[in-house]
């Protein structure tokens, strides 16, 4: 494996670890009380701010009933096949793709949430450090922030802190849901350099 695949595979591990998470419906408070890593650990992996150790990778593919080049993301395609999907709750078989290779500060992810023929139940909520902007690129998307619930359709876009509790799910059944996941350090935010009306912000 060259260098640079490397990096690659380190820099989609949070994400591929947030991924296993979520398939099973656990939050990561759940995780932690299965586990015993703590909370702001799995938080810090999940985000990319902290490289997991190999202690940390096994508690974690026990927990998820995952083989470990799976979560670590170095099996070869062939063995991912032969293992199948891992277990997973139906109403949270969510796709995730990286968008980014680098570990820290902002990345980004693809999110698919299947079609549901079933009325989904409000999306169970997580909260955490960090801030995410969120942009729905078609379907209906159910977005439970705090006590509020909103339905996003394409095109629109919600920022919010992470530490507020919040989750997401289907809200139709005619199709699936893709949407945009940006990700941001605690107090980190995106600054914009033009705008729609005004073109070039001033001191841009």
């Amino acid at each position: 494996m060259r260098d640079d695949d490397v990096d690659e595979v380190v820099a989609a591990m949070g994400a591929r670890i947030a991924a296993a998470r979520e398939r099973r419906g656990d939050t990561l408070t759940d995780v932690s009380r299965a586990t015993g890593i703590p909370l702001s650990t799995l938080s810090r992996v999940e985000n990319g701010r902290r490289k997991p150790n190999l202690e940390l990778l096994l508690r974690l593919a026990k927990a998820y009933d995952t083989p470990l080049n799976e979560l670590a993301g170095t099996a070869p395609a062939a063995a991912r096949e032969a293992c199948g999907p891992p277990r997973r709750r139906p109403s949270s078989d969510k796709a995730v793709l990286p968008l980014t290779r680098f570990v820290g500060g902002l990345h980004a992810h693809k999110h698919v949430l299947p079609a549901t023929g079933d009325q989904p139940s409000r999306p169970r909520q997580s909260s955490h450090e960090g801030h995410e902007w969120l942009c729905v690129l078609s379907g209906r998307l159910w977005l439970a922030l705090g006590e509020h619930d909103l339905v996003l359709t394409a095109g629109e876009v919600a920022e919010f802190d992470t530490r507020t509790p919040h989750g997401v799910a289907n809200a139709g059944s005619g199709g699936p849901v893709e949407y945009l996941v940006m990700f941001g350090p605690q107090g980190e935010r995106l600054r914009p350099r033009v705008t729609a009306d005004s073109g070039p912000l001033r001191g841009a």
